[in-house]
């Protein structure tokens, strides 16, 4: 990424015919539909204008499940779903390529391995006390998140190691939860809140190295649940990198249902990776 250059824009498409929310990511290489209305043919004809301008690689759309025979006659598949994404109603990932090369992964049969390996174990709730402090972040420990995340990743599909990029989530409804150990920050996950759809996704999860075997992630993660109960949210979701054992079991084993994995979805960690996509309804105990 060139210094200066945006990850990502955020813009409406306006249209006699449509409207639609988008996010423009030039970090990934993709073009990302995330709500819309009215003519969908036109808008995908728009969409499709965008990405071939870009010479974006990939168009990931949240589609609803009324309209995905449209989506499949203009080229795109389904990769996962979110059940009770809007408001209640499901929502599919469809997605469609520009290249051979974004379309096929060579670690797909690992990763197929690795969730097959984890969905036929039992679930097992073996919670712990911890001796770390756990509690919800504040703007003030933006710097500290920035240089966890700076370790903890060589690439990142958003500047989670910028500070002011951390505080203008926390302002824009990302939820942070963090453990410490002696005032340092040593494990952060988020959850970046939709109160337009009433839905969040789990996401920035990371740990350094040598806090590995406490099971820090899976206690951030239940606060974060408990915390999105509190305001009403009963959808969470989380997209994981497919080739992680540790995270995918994590969510497995807190009772999150596996619904599909998106190719070649984002730059992270050293390289684009293929992405496991997690839901949990939280109403149901």
């Amino acid at each position: 990424m060139l210094s200066g250059q945006k990850y990502n824009e955020q813009k409406r498409l306006h249209a006699a015919s449509y409207q639609a929310d988008i996010v423009v990511d030039y970090f990934n290489r993709r073009l990302r539909v995330l709500d819309y209305r009215g003519n969908l043919m036109t808008l995908l004809d728009e969409v499709n204008e965008l990405a071939v301008f870009h010479s974006f690689e990939k168009v990931i759309c949240m589609a609803k499940r009324e309209d995905l025979f449209e989506f499949m006659k203009c080229g795109f598949m389904i990769e996962a779903m979110v059940q009770k994404y809007f408001n209640g109603s499901d929502a599919y990932f469809v997605t469609k390529y520009f290249t051979n090369e974004r379309r096929n992964s060579d670690k797909w049969m690992e990763e197929e391995q690795i969730i097959t390996d984890i969905l036929r174990n039992p679930r097992k709730n073996n919670q712990t006390n911890t001796q770390f402090l756990i509690r919800k972040a504040t703007p003030e420990d933006a710097g500290q998140l920035a240089k966890l995340y700076d370790t903890v990743f060589q690439i990142y599909p958003t500047p989670l190691n910028n500070p002011d990029y951390i505080q203008k989530a926390m302002k824009d409804s990302t939820v942070f939860y963090v453990a410490l150990d002696n005032g340092v920050i040593i494990s952060s996950a988020s959850a970046e809140v939709n109160y337009s759809f009433h839905n969040a996704e789990l996401t920035d999860c990371a740990t350094l190295d040598a806090y590995r075997k406490h099971g820090l992630m899976k206690k951030l993660l239940i606060q974060l649940e408990m915390e999105l109960i509190n305001n009403g949210i009963y959808c969470a979701y989380s997209i994981a990198r497919a080739l992680s054992y540790g995270m995918n079991k994590s969510f497995y084993q807190l009772g999150y249902s596996y619904t599909g994995r998106l190719t070649n979805n984002c730059y992270i960690f050293d390289k684009i990776e293929d992405m496991n996509v997690w839901v949990k309804d939280l109403s149901i105990d």
